[in-house]
């Protein structure tokens, strides 16, 4: 382990770390706006549109992000879609995770108890004041820990954006390793900044879970 070569890099792994965070937090919040309204639109009673999006959500599950990340950049530019590679980068994890976030909500909604949803409409609850009061915030309690887990999941998943040169944390431990011979160095200091970012949204993500969870408790108490 050589500090030294660790001390003289360190400006760009912290750019590199920089712009993975970067790329996980727009791509995870692009994901999870996509995967709601994907989720959101499969509960309407219209069957060519359901067959449309589980068409979607087969796709970006079934098939490789590597695969998904190359056609985006390299094959966008066939269909008038030419981004910058982080753009790519950005635009990749969002579709890619949409698929999986639609499953989350899907399942959330799924856990509301049908009978709550009944008893809202039984008092005169119109569909939309069932769907923000009732439903929705029963499923976002059931969706949160496996939103987190998936973010946990998509953060590890940046590294694969080396390949299309976005400058993030792998792309800088590869150039430091092809300089510095020091391998070892470059991973040890990339699993480092790994963890760290693990570590962070786990800690938030139990915030997040006890505050709605303590918040909907809160609503639902007799006055």
């Amino acid at each position: 382990m050589s500090w030294e070569v660790l001390w003289r890099y360190a400006p760009s792994l912290v750019g590199g770390f920089g712009v993975t965070v970067l790329c996980w937090s727009a791509g995870g919040a692009l994901g999870l706006v996509l995967g709601f309204v994907v989720a959101l639109l499969n509960r309407l009673p219209f069957a060519p549109l359901r067959w449309f999006l589980r068409a979607f959500v087969e796709v970006f599950r079934g098939t490789p992000f590597l695969v998904q990340l190359f056609l985006i950049y390299a094959g966008g530019p066939y269909v008038g879609l030419k981004l910058s590679a982080t753009a790519a980068g950005i635009l990749g994890l969002g579709l890619y995770s949409s698929a999986y976030f639609a499953e989350i909500f899907r399942g959330g909604f799924a856990a509301v108890p049908l009978g709550q949803i009944e008893a809202a409409m039984s008092v005169g609850m119109s569909p939309r004041d069932t769907l923000m009061r009732v439903t929705l915030p029963g499923a976002l309690i059931a969706a949160v820990p496996p939103i987190v887990n998936m973010l946990i999941v998509l953060s590890k998943e940046t590294v694969v954006l080396s390949i299309i040169t976005v400058p993030e944390l792998m792309y800088q431990m590869q150039t430091m390793a092809a300089e510095t011979f020091t391998a070892f160095d470059a991973i040890f200091a990339m699993a480092v900044f790994y963890w760290l970012l693990v570590e962070a949204t786990s800690r938030l993500g139990r915030r997040v879970e006890s505050r709605v969870t303590a918040f909907m408790a809160q609503e639902a108490s007799p006055a």
